[in-house]
C-alpha cells in the first residue's frame, strides 16, 4: 500500500538531546535513525531499529553507511571537475564492492551539486538530497532523472508540511524523507504523513443484494488487528476476486456482545481479503501480516494483524447484483456480522433483504497467487 520511508537525523547536540529524538522515533516507528559512527551501539541499546551512520567504512552494528558528511557532498571540500576523481563516488564503489548497503548524502547548494547528487544516485541505494533552501526543482530533476534507477531517493526536511510537499513532488514524489528536528511533536506529525503519503482512495460501488440464505455450518475467519476501527471502516471479503464485499468491523456496541473494534468477523476460510494491490486467503493470515483497511469513501490504511481466529460456524450465503455481475459473500450467520449501505451505514447480514443496496468493490481483471492478470477466469 505503502512504501514511503521516513529516517530520523540524530547527529548533532549533546547525547541526552539526540537521544530524546532518537526514542521518539522509534515510538512513531520511523523506517531509520541516523547517527556518526560513534553512535551505533547506544542507537542500538535503545531498541530494535534500522541504524545509518555517516561513516567512510564499515561501522559494527549499522545496516547502511551515508557518504558525504564532511567530503565533497556536504561541501567540506570542493567537487572535482571529473567525478571519476571523486573521494565520496570512490568510497561509496568500494563500499558496495563490499556487500553493504550505502546512501549518497548531497547538499543541493547549485547545479553542479545537483549533477553530482544524480552522481551518487547511480551508484548508491539511497540518494539523501538536502536543499539549502528547500528548492522543489532540484528535487523534480532528480526524481526524473534517477526514476529508473534501482535508487530510493530521500528528501530532507525540517517539518511535516516540508515532508507532504516532498511526498507531492511530481507524480510519484520522493521515496522518503530525512527528517532533521529537535522539535519532538513534528517527529509524531511527520510519521502521520508518512503512513497516509501515496495512499489512493479506493472505488467503492454499490451492488443490489438479490439472494440471502443459509447455508449450513463451516469454517469462518475473525481477524482480529493491532488497530482500532471506527464506525464506516472494515475490510473488502468476498468469494470472488474481481467483486469484494465491505466488511464492517464489530466498532458498534451490540446488545448481544460489547464492541471489539479491533476486529473484522471477515467470512469464510476460502474467500480472498484484498490487502493492497494482492489478494490473500483469509485462512492464511496470521500474526504480524498486514491488511488493508477500507471505509466506504474507499480511504485506505494499513492495519496490522494481531490474531486470526477460525471457528465452526453457522454460515450465510450473500449474492448481489453489479451492474449485471452477480457476486458472492459467505459471511457468519449472526447479528453482529455488518455490512455496508450505500448510506455508508453498518447493516447486519441478518437484516438483509433482496433489495437491499450495499458497497462493494469490483474489479474487471482476474487474479493468480493474488496477483492481477490479464487472463479469463470464471469463479462461481
Amino acid at each position: 500500500m505503502n512504501n514511503k520511508m521516513i529516517w530520523i537525523k540524530a547527529d548533532e547536540g549533546n547525547w541526552d538531546e539526540r537521544k530524546a529524538v532518537v526514542t521518539t522515533g522509534m515510538e512513531s516507528g520511523v523506517d531509520a535513525i541516523l547517527v556518526n559512527a560513534a553512535d551505533v551501539e547506544k542507537v542500538k541499546e535503545l531498541g530494535n531499529a534500522k541504524v545509518a551512520a555517516f561513516a567512510s567504512d564499515q561501522v559494527k552494528g549499522a545496516d547502511i553507511i551515508v557518504v558525504g558528511k564532511g567530503g565533497e557532498g556536504d561541501g567540506t571540500k570542493p567537487l572535482p571537475p571529473d567525478y571519476g576523481g571523486s573521494l565520496d563516488v570512490t568510497t561509496a564503489l568500494r563500499l558496495k564492492e563490499k556487500g553493504l548497503k550505502v546512501a549518497g548524502y548531497v547538499v543541493i547548494r547549485n547545479k553542479n551539486y545537483e549533477n553530482f547528487a544524480a552522481e551518487m544516485g547511480n551508484i548508491c541505494d539511497y540518494l539523501i538530497t538536502i536543499g539549502t533552501d528547500w528548492q522543489v526543482i532540484p528535487l523534480e530533476n532528480l526524481i526524473a532523472g534517477l526514476q529508473k534507477k534501482d535508487v530510493k531517493i530521500m528528501s530532507g526536511v525540517k517539518t511535516s508540511e516540508e515532508a507532504k510537499l516532498a511526498f507531492e513532488t511530481m507524480e510519484h514524489g520522493t521515496d522518503g524523507v530525512l527528517l532533521d528536528t529537535k522539535d519532538l511533536s513534528q517527529i509524531k506529525k511527520t510519521s502521520e504523513i508518512v503512513e497516509n503519503a501515496g495512499v489512493q482512495n479506493i472505488e467503492i460501488q454499490t451492488a443490489v443484494v438479490t439472494r440471502v440464505e443459509s447455508i449450513g455450518m463451516g469454517d469462518r475467519v475473525c481477524v482480529d488487528t493491532c488497530n482500532l476501527m471506527i464506525k464506516g471502516e472494515g475490510m473488502l471479503v468476498g468469494s470472488q476476486a474481481n467483486g469484494m464485499f465491505l466488511v464492517h468491523s464489530e466498532s458498534e456496541e451490540s446488545p448481544y456482545v460489547a464492541s471489539r473494534p479491533f476486529r473484522v468477523n471477515a467470512g469464510a476460510v476460502h474467500a480472498y481479503i484484498k490487502v493492497g494491490e494482492k489478494t490473500r486467503y483469509l485462512s492464511e493470515l496470521q500474526a504480524g501480516d498486514e491488511v488493508t483497511i477500507v471505509d466506504g469513501e474507499g480511504k485506505q490504511r494499513k492495519g496490522v494483524v494481531g490474531r486470526v481466529k477460525i471457528e465452526r460456524r453457522p454460515l450465510m450465503l450473500v449474492e448481489a447484483d453489479l451492474n449485471g455481475k452477480i457476486i458472492k459473500n459467505i459471511l457468519q450467520n449472526a447479528e453482529t456480522i455488518k455490512l455496508v449501505t450505500k448510506d455508508k451505514e453498518p447493516i447486519a447480514v441478518t437484516d438483509l433483504k433482496v433489495g437491499d443496496e450495499i458497497l462493494v468493490h469490483s474489479e474487471d481483471i482476474g487474479r493468480h497467487f493474488g496477483m492481477k492478470i490479464e487472463e479469463t477466469i470464471i469463479e462461481k
